[in-house]
């Protein structure tokens, strides 16, 4: 694998550039001569490339990064007077008049302050970064390409980032006097072709037969060793032991290597969502994901994510490789996970992280995280190897497992439970039996399922029908065929209106928010119900 990454890690994989291209072409050639039969798609993606940056301010120049989907200034400059926001939330946004304005912030660029920085009428934004490095970020709130729909949602502010030490510097000037300072950014936005690979190899010649799909995004900030390399080249290893192996599946494969995951906001995987959804909806049994594994000092294991359906799976696997406890951290909402719409489990994303620090990162994954230092330097062979066994594992059990290892025993009591807090919340303002009803009635409907007593085609079948119930109803506000902002989403969405009247306040408050909670109620009790009548039916053929 390390000899793979060295040839891999010498092209700079911008999407839709020769260095993706090529990146591209070596992969479809490491596909064909293990025996996968191969696509390399070219497909429209709206994707965003920052160029140079600076901010001018009482006659300094201060080095500066801009991010994709941001605006870009001004051929001369985009001036403001700045004004510090601190930490960027929504409480500091909140009775502060910044129209007009630059706002200071700290912490990595983000779409969600850049959709406030939007909303509140400021022209500008200045990211602090948490250190002295600066890190290439997309701050579209959009999953995928934008729409008609959608494209009123982008961005309409210049963003940079700079250094803690020269923002800081800013924040201790303001505390005296009020500054204006100038924003260059050049960003070029815009329809672009990009590639997208698909790999398949069957395990019959049934053309319905289920699959599980394998991806990982090739675009990357500069080489990308770590953010995605390594993940390419693990999957290509997993997939070529699994190879070996065809004779016992029970499941097709298909693996998938996005463009337009870091300048596209997930373009190409929401591209493939939209335009196979019925296929995936009839054939994808669970889709495995992989981003960034191997880096140096990654020895914690514990906090990848997981849809419900396949945390069993994951938690073994993690176990017999490392003796980690998997802790149950949520699938989040991010690393090409396109799929939750057409009902499909996701698991992983971010797999090995570094141990938490004081620095306010995104994530634990290594400070060289989205920058130039993103080299080969970065990777750790055994925790690759690692990391590539513990994938391994779980593709081998989705594959070859006699049943489908899917349980949604644990994400449905948790729902219970949510539902009974939330019941004594309300304090009457809401009834919820109906639905505390159909979950208990589920749960133990689905017990001939996790012991294994349904026959494996129909235990397979119906699992797969659930998860398009259980999945969308967890992981989406409501709307299957739309991909929902790329922004952090809470369980069970649906329950959102109904969280929302149980601390509701005045009368009114409490009218308003029923009217809500009322039709969030029935969309969740009618989902309870479709899944428990599907898990019943098929129980009782079993017996029969």
């Amino acid at each position: 694998m390390m000899s793979d990454l060295e040839t891999f890690a010498q092209w700079s994989k911008v999407a839709a550039t020769a260095g993706e291209a090529a990146s591209f072409d070596w992969l479809k050639q490491q596909l064909d001569d293990i025996g996968l039969r191969t696509r390399l798609i070219s497909h429209d993606a709206y994707i965003s490339i920052p160029g140079p940056a600076r901010l001018s301010a009482y006659g300094r120049t201060i080095p500066a990064i801009t991010h994709a989907m941001a605006v870009p200034s001004p051929h001369d400059g985009l001036t403001g007077v700045l004004v510090d926001l601190g930490d960027g939330s929504r409480q500091s946004f909140g009775g502060r008049d910044v129209r007009g304005r630059i706002v200071l912030v700290d912490g990595i660029a983000s779409p969600g302050v850049a959709a406030l920085a939007t909303a509140a009428g400021a022209i500008g934004v200045v990211q602090i970064s948490p250190h002295h490095l600066l890190h290439e970020m997309c701050i579209s709130p959009i999953w995928g390409n934008p729409s008609a729909d959608t494209r009123s949602a982008l961005p309409e502010v210049v963003v940079v980032t700079v250094s803690n030490e020269d923002g800081l510097a800013l924040r201790e000037r303001l505390t005296a006097e009020t500054i204006e300072v100038t924003l260059h950014a050049e960003v070029d936005t815009g329809w672009r072709k990009t590639p997208l690979l698909v790999g398949e190899l069957p395990c019959t010649e049934d053309p319905d037969e289920p699959f599980i799909l394998l991806s990982c995004h090739v675009d990357t900030w500069f080489q990308g060793v770590m953010d995605n390399g390594s993940a390419n080249i693990s999957m290509l290893e997993v997939v070529r032991l699994c190879a070996k192996e065809r004779q016992s599946w029970k499941r097709g494969l298909r693996i998938c290597f996005w463009s337009g995951h870091s300048q596209g906001r997930y373009s190409g995987s929401a591209w493939y969502a939209d335009n196979h959804w019925m296929e995936l909806d009839a054939r994808c049994a669970a889709h495995v994901n992989l981003d960034s594994p191997g880096g140096i000092g990654a020895k914690d294991l514990t906090r990848t994510g997981s849809a419900g359906g396949l945390f069993d799976v994951a938690a073994a696997a993690i176990a017999a490789e490392t003796g980690q406890k998997l802790a149950g951290r949520r699938k989040a909402r991010s690393a090409d996970d396109s799929f939750p719409g057409v009902g499909i489990p996701s698991v992983f994303g971010s797999l090995s992280m570094q141990e938490p620090n004081a620095l306010k990162m995104r994530n634990d994954l290594g400070w060289w995280w989205h920058t130039e230092h993103d080299l080969i330097d970065k990777i750790d062979p055994d925790f690759l190897a690692r990391d590539t066994r513990v994938v391994l594992r779980v593709v081998r059990a989705l594959l070859t497992g006699e049943r489908l290892p899917l349980s949604y025993s644990a994400q449905i009591s948790n729902l219970a439970g949510e539902l009974e807090a939330l019941s004594g919340r309300l304090q009457g303002r809401l009834d919820l039996g109906e639905a505390l009803n159909s979950v208990a009635a589920l749960l133990a409907a689905l017990a001939p399922f996790d012991h294994g007593d349904i026959e494996p085609a129909t235990h397979d079948h119906a699992l797969m029908r659930l998860s398009r119930i259980l999945v969308p109803l967890d992981y989406t506000s409501g709307n299957r065929f739309i991909h929902d902002p790329a922004l952090s989403l809470p369980a069970w969405p649906v329950l959102d209106a109904v969280r929302r009247l149980a601390v509701a306040g005045s009368d009114d408050e409490v009218r308003f928010a029923a009217v809500d909670a009322v039709r969030a109620r029935n969309r969740l009790t009618d989902g309870l119900r479709r899944a428990l009548s599907l898990v019943q039916a098929v129980a009782i053929g079993s017996r029969g």
